[in-house]
């Protein structure tokens, strides 16, 4: 695994809106956003029965990890399970493509599932060991911006909201509550070493207090 840095904001929309016109100029679009330059993401979070990830993550340990199966714009050919690993302000991922009959079994508590993918062997493990099960639909759109030296990539996710009390990711009619005000945005910086100059001074024009804000505990909050 490769840690990368990663640092969160929380800007108000007409923020966000500056900001991205001055990256226009020195960043481009992730390569899979709509012509609105946005895609959403709809992620389903696992925890144990005594939600150790969400009371990790409000104590603040420094080491964590916690698992996800994620959607982008309501396709279910492409479901991606991820564990997002945690240590201080570093962070790095594991990831593998899964099918949606092994994401259904998964949502269903079937975990009868034969497979050579080592992430998804480690979460089934997981599963069995910690008792692991679906904790919290998250749903948000996203603006995502790269740029190839130290691999940054800075987003912005807002109308952020929680699929509350039903966690069947593929219910595009569940009820979502709003978890954040409207205008609001989370603004995230993920690099590599180090953030190349020219970028770190972009979002230096804007006034920003960095914020250990985490969309998967705000969704819990609502449960």
């Amino acid at each position: 695994m490769k840690y990368r840095n990663e640092v969160k904001y929380v800007i108000t929309k007409n923020q966000a809106k500056i900001l991205m016109q001055r990256l226009n100029l020195i960043m481009e679009l992730d390569a899979n956003t709509s012509e609105d330059n946005t895609y959403l993401i709809r992620s389903l979070y696992f925890d144990d029965i005594n939600s150790s990830s969400y009371y990790e993550k409000m104590d603040g340990i420094l080491f964590r990890k916690k698992y996800r199966i994620r959607l982008y714009n309501g396709d279910d050919k492409f479901i991606r399970l991820e564990c997002k690993h945690k240590h201080n302000n570093m962070t790095a991922k594991e990831q593998a493509l899964i099918n949606k009959e092994i994401c259904s079994k998964i949502i269903d508590g079937n975990y009868d599932i034969e497979t050579d993918n080592e992430v998804l062997k480690k979460f089934l493990i997981d599963i069995k060991t910690r008792h692991l099960i679906p904790s919290v639909i998250v749903d948000y759109q996203r603006v995502a911006y790269t740029y190839p030296i130290s691999t940054v990539r800075i987003t912005f996710d807002y109308n952020i909201k929680s699929g509350n009390y039903n966690c069947n990711l593929f219910d595009n009619d569940a009820s979502l509550v709003s978890v954040i005000d409207d205008s609001l945005v989370v603004l995230e910086v993920k690099f590599d070493e180090v953030l190349p100059l020219h970028i770190a001074e972009v979002l230096q024009t804007i006034p920003a207090f960095r914020q250990a804000v985490s969309k998967f505990a705000l969704c819990r909050e609502v449960k």
